[in-house]
């Protein structure tokens, strides 16, 4: 079994979902790839399910949810999903190519060969790497991550980035039952909780490619929820105990 596995949520991906695994499980890295798609009306889960009993088999899975429930619980359910199945490089991406599939094989070096913990696919961390969005869009991206590690005291440059790479003993470590965000929100709370914890996190620059086909799922009250957002997990973090690396298994 690879080592690998990368969780692609999904809503309404039929545009992208086929290319997306086609691109993904076709590089070198040997990764496996776990759908999590909830109740998608567009028919992206039979798509998913086709290449599965097709040509992708042992490389292809599927989680199937009742209704939106949120970009958070489908990522927690992946998490326990993949720690229970063993690998050890647990990836996050999105669906619609504004994450290039070739930098999973540079986050998964950042984690494998040096050292990393949490690789985060960084828009940031050299400049502004945004193609095709708005420039309204760039400016509160980029300026909510300048907030975000102002109120947390991280130093990461791109703290909503959703492309990600963790060690096994990441997701083991810092219970994910006590993740309370469910939305874009979660992004940040991940992170937190990680550097809260003692982890090792890095940033990898990437480009990050505006979504060519299919429709965005973001908008100002997503990022609304982040920014009112991380001023409750600072409180919180006050009263609560973090697990702490030396604890967690090598």
């Amino acid at each position: 079994m690879s080592e690998s596995v990368v969780i692609i949520p999904t809503y309404n991906e039929k545009e992208n979902i086929e290319n997306i695994i086609r691109a993904v499980i076709g590089l070198a890295g040997g990764f496996n790839i776990l759908v999590i798609d909830d109740g998608s009306p567009d028919g992206t889960a039979a798509i998913v399910k086709d290449l599965k009993a097709g040509e992708f088999s042992d490389r292809l899975f599927l989680i199937e949810r009742a209704g939106k429930q949120g970009l958070g619980t489908a990522y927690i359910c992946g998490f326990k999903w993949a720690i229970a199945q063993g690998y050890e490089y647990i990836f996050e991406m999105d669906a619609d190519f504004s994450h290039n599939p070739k930098d999973l094989l540079r986050l998964y070096e950042a984690c494998a060969k040096e050292g990393a913990d949490v690789a985060i696919g960084s828009r940031y961390i050299n400049g502004v790497n945004v193609v095709n969005w708005p420039l309204g869009r760039v400016l509160m991206s980029y300026y909510a991550s300048a907030y975000v590690r102002l109120i947390t005291g991280m130093k990461i440059r791109d703290t909503t980035a959703g492309f990600k790479c963790y060690r096994r003993r990441v997701l083991e470590t810092i219970e994910l039952d006590k993740i309370r965000f469910k939305g874009y929100a979660f992004q940040i709370e991940m992170k937190f909780t990680a550097y809260k914890c003692g982890f090792k996190l890095t940033e990898v620059p990437i480009i990050f490619v505006n979504r060519v086909l299919g429709t965005s799922k973001m908008n100002g009250s997503i990022f609304s929820e982040a920014l009112l957002g991380v001023l409750r997990l600072r409180w919180w973090s006050f009263f609560r105990k973090y697990p702490k690396v030396s604890s967690a298994k090598t």
